[in-house]
């Protein structure tokens, strides 16, 4: 899968609000409310992702949860982040 471009990882960042853009991944902080709501929403992302056949970090801290996507065997961003974090999104939500 080829990387994205700047302009295209800045037009999906424009779609994906409270996501943010470090060198080579994206990454949001979600509040779930409590550890056991954290919890599932991991599951409901580790069921996305495998699905897609793509794995982001998770990084559980009581109620909230990290994600950070890249797409390593690219060596940074594709549209398999960008894809993945709009369906994480819509979990969120």
């Amino acid at each position: 899968m080829p990387l994205l471009s700047e302009i295209e990882i800045g037009s999906a960042l424009e779609g994906l609000p409270g996501w943010s853009r470090a060198g080579a991944e994206i990454s949001k902080t979600f509040d779930c409310g409590s550890f056991p709501g954290a919890v599932a929403f991991v599951v409901r992302v580790g069921f996305l992702a495998e699905a897609a056949d793509h794995h982001p970090d998770l990084d559980v801290r009581w109620k909230r949860v990290r994600v950070a996507l890249t797409t390593h065997d690219a060596g940074g961003l594709t549209a398999n982040d960008t894809d993945l974090a709009r369906r994480i999104e819509a979990v969120a939500s």
